[in-house]
């Protein structure tokens, strides 16, 4: 049986910081590694080699990943979840500002928040916590507001938004899924092993189907960003939150990565000299109350 908690300690909420703070560095890794590795390969790449060290990893470990339990189902869904919603982002880059993006990707702890009754009645937020919620994005859209103010992208603006939307869809749904299918009671390895093996090779195929070019020669401008994200990134942190959606309520923690945008900005300013604004500081502290709300302890339900 999953050692199931009702909300979130100390060290759950100490692993969601340091993760969220992780994939908002991830953003600006991404953007070195562009230089010399297209998105799709290089989204491709970091899935494969998070996959060979996460088989590593059981090893050592003696876990039993390759037991028939009935996941595989589960498992598949979900890979090919995580493989689209990645491939909707990098394409829909090509048509909208990456301020855009990044609000439309973080609506997905709605979709978590309006999935979840569905499959565990008891993680239903109350009108507090959905306020909270509510107040967490309003304050992302606040960091990024200038992404709606400035001109327009393009004539197609309208597709890369949408298909920001959709990944949100499919973040969601992937969350869903690891709670809803067996994935809820398999070690959070296999969880993540079935994830990063389906999407390398969909990812891959995607990238050849676009006909991306293969990198001609790679230097260590692409190769550091390329293996923070493998290692650091893909392996340990998204490790940690399937043990985190597998041991705790899913839309509490979904909450958390509304503050992945904003560690997003803060990195900028900390690795790309960006400024220091009272937007950024209002923002943080509006996903920051907002955040607390949805994890205040409400009335126990019968």
């Amino acid at each position: 049986m999953t050692d199931r908690k009702t909300r979130l300690d100390a060290l759950a909420v100490t692993l969601l910081l340091l993760c969220t703070a992780l994939w908002g560095v991830n953003q600006v890794a991404v953007k070195w590694a562009l230089v010399e590795i297209p998105p799709l390969a290089q989204a491709a790449a970091r899935s494969a080699g998070a996959a060979l060290l996460l088989t590593l990893w059981a090893a050592a470990r003696g876990l039993p990943l390759w037991t028939r339990d009935g996941t595989w189902r589960g498992g598949l869904l979900a890979g090919l979840l995580f493989a689209a919603e990645f491939g909707c982002i990098f394409v829909g880059l090509q048509y909208t500002a990456a301020s855009r993006m990044v609000v439309f990707i973080y609506l997905a702890p709605f979709v978590v928040a309006l999935g979840m009754p569905f499959i565990a009645p008891a993680e239903r937020l109350d009108r507090w916590q959905m306020l909270g919620l509510a107040a967490a994005f309003g304050g992302v859209v606040w960091a990024f507001a200038g992404g709606f103010s400035g001109p327009s992208v393009g004539p197609r603006q309208w597709f890369g938004d949408a298909l920001g939307i959709a990944a949100a869809v499919l973040w969601g749904m992937t969350t869903l899924v690891l709670r809803a299918s067996r994935l809820s009671t398999a070690l959070p390895e296999k969880a993540l092993l079935y994830q990063l093996a389906v999407s390398a090779a969909a990812l891959a195929a995607a990238s050849w189907a676009a006909g991306e070019p293969w990198p001609a020669r790679l230097t260590g401008a692409s190769l550091g960003p390329l293996a923070f994200q493998t290692v650091i990134v893909t392996f340990a942190s998204y490790l940690a939150w399937f043990w985190l959606i597998r041991h705790y309520p899913a839309t509490r923690v979904s909450a958390f990565t509304l503050l992945t945008p904003v560690f997003g900005l803060l990195a900028g300013v900390a690795l790309l000299g960006e400024p220091v604004t009272a937007r950024l500081l209002l923002a943080l502290a509006a996903v920051s109350s907002g955040i607390a709300l949805v994890n205040r302890i409400g009335r126990r339900r019968i």
